[in-house]
């Protein structure tokens, strides 16, 4: 249901957003013939309503592309041809962290309004973009190539030979989730700038303002405009153009398991960087301080409303001390205050939409109906979900069989090592992990036999730099990673050549 209007509810429409949030002027984007500003113009009865999930006010409307819209970003990015030095893209990236670092608060709230995160996690969610832009930045200052000695055996000759990374020929295609409205969407812009590509990125329609905030922000730091293009559209009309066109050498995406997929089987001979979502758990020995992986638990589960492919979904606890642990969780999710994303002592905003919250209350439901316990929580209103915790789970209930991705604490049980292996492994996704224990011996197993792509010991799951390696196995991805380094390198093609010595 509808809440009445927010009484510090600042926008009413797209033009109000552009007033209040600092962009370069139109006349500057017609100039860098971006492919979507011409929708407005061209197609001025197609739009897609932006609105805030706490109220369902109205917030802005973003041009409806249509696939003829898309072809033309796609033709724009491959007609052009990016001249822009090491340093030149350095200067950009770095001035574009200042800019974003500069108007933190009004892009955390612009963040809070389009997607009912709470001001708390999206000022984080900015900060971490400004991280972003920084290892970006770095990225075109080292050196990427390699130098080989030919040599080395009989057969070898007195040559040298040598490789250099060079952008894709083509296009990159970027389609991005709601959950993290300006970091998933940065971590595929910066990466692509910084080595020189063009892109064309389609933001979910849920939460688009922040993307195409980013891009006038990157434009204002320098970007040409060319060298990216943001679509905002229905998926139903426009995604299979992102994967099918020409001109598109990389398809990167991150979102769901089907529609990953469902792009692999689409996009067929092109690179293809899949990141689909987890079932991460934390696991908790019997050693563990109760208190400290409590904590780590209720962060793990609540943050970001629970809406992160990396939040705990699932929590294994020995057997020994479930009880005594459960109770610690209690207290803090007890202690966890949700309501009002835009009040900045609130801990979480809402879920982006009223139909995940039913979803998440329904499977509660369920797992209650078939034995488990609730310990706390499971109110909903409208798209607000409650902070709740759930012991007695077992791994067959669809809390925890499927990937629940809301703030949901489902605790199950193990009696030992081997057990705890056994449990976490047995499903089809393979992301990343926490492990709460202090002996090395199940330490190194865990790391060792753990089916994902991380183990983070006394961390949430979601634990990473923004620089370092990052994606799964499995059904969370092909293992090719993310993170700014390797996400540099997926953008690339690498050249080889030789020379006399």
């Amino acid at each position: 249901m509808a809440r009445p209007p927010h009484p510090s509810f600042p926008l009413e429409n797209a033009a109000a957003m552009n007033a209040r949030v600092p962009v370069v002027d139109a006349a500057r984007r017609e100039a860098m013939r971006i492919a979507g500003e011409k929708v407005h113009a061209a197609h001025p009865q197609r739009v897609i309503e932006v609105r805030y999930p706490y109220t369902g006010e109205l917030v802005a409307t973003v041009p409806k592309a249509t696939v003829e819209d898309v072809r033309r970003a796609f033709r724009i990015g491959r007609e052009y041809k990016p001249q822009l030095t090491r340093h030149e893209r350095y200067r950009i990236l770095t001035k574009a962290g200042e800019l974003i670092a500069a108007r933190k608060a009004e892009v955390a709230r612009l963040i809070t309004l389009e997607s009912g995160l709470c001001l708390k996690d999206s000022l984080y969610e900015v900060g971490r973009a400004s991280d972003v832009l920084l290892f970006a930045a770095q990225q075109t200052m080292l050196d990427d190539g390699q130098s080989f000695a030919c040599d080395l055996t009989p057969h070898g000759r007195s040559r040298r030979v040598h490789t250099m990374r060079e952008p894709m020929l083509g296009v990159i295609s970027a389609i991005t989730p709601f959950n993290h409205p300006l970091n998933q969407v940065i971590h595929k812009v910066a990466p692509a700038v910084a080595t020189n590509n063009r892109m064309v990125l389609k933001p979910t329609e849920k939460t688009p303002l922040a993307a195409l905030l980013l891009a006038d922000v990157l434009y204002e730091a320098g970007l040409p405009g060319p060298m990216l293009s943001v679509v905002t559209g229905d998926p139903a009309e426009i995604a299979d153009e992102m994967l099918t066109n020409e001109h598109a050498d990389v398809v990167t995406f991150t979102g769901g398991v089907a529609v990953g997929k469902y792009i692999a089987a689409k996009a067929v001979y092109k690179r293809q960087i899949l990141e689909l979502g987890g079932n991460d758990p934390l696991v908790v020995m019997d050693d563990a301080d109760i208190g400290k992986a409590a904590e780590l638990a209720a962060a793990g589960s609540y943050k970001n409303s629970g809406q992160r492919c990396t939040a705990v979904k699932r929590i294994f606890v020995h057997e020994k001390i479930a009880g005594d642990f459960t109770e610690a969780l209690h207290v803090r999710t007890a202690a966890w205050t949700h309501g009002d994303p835009l009040d900045p002592a609130v801990d979480m905003g809402t879920v982006i939409d009223e139909r995940a919250a039913r979803l998440f209350e329904r499977r509660v439901n369920d797992a209650v109906a078939a034995g488990a316990r609730l310990v706390h929580g499971n109110r909903r209103d409208g798209a607000s979900y409650s902070p709740t915790l759930v012991d007695g789970v077992r791994g067959e209930m669809e809390l925890v069989a499927e990937e629940t991705f809301g703030p949901v604490s489902p605790v199950l049980t193990f009696t030992d090592v081997d057990d705890a292996i056994r449990q976490v492994n047995a499903t089809p996704y393979g992301l990343s992990s926490g492990v709460c224990t202090n002996r090395l011996d199940d330490v190194m197993r865990f790391v060792r036999e753990l089916q994902v792509g991380s183990v983070n010991v006394w961390e949430v799951p979601g634990y990473r730099l923004e620089v370092t390696p990052f994606g799964g196995i499995k059904d969370s991805g092909l293992g090719i990673k993310e993170g700014v380094q390797e996400c540099c390198k997926a953008f690339t093609n690498v050249k080889t050549y030789s020379i006399p010595w």
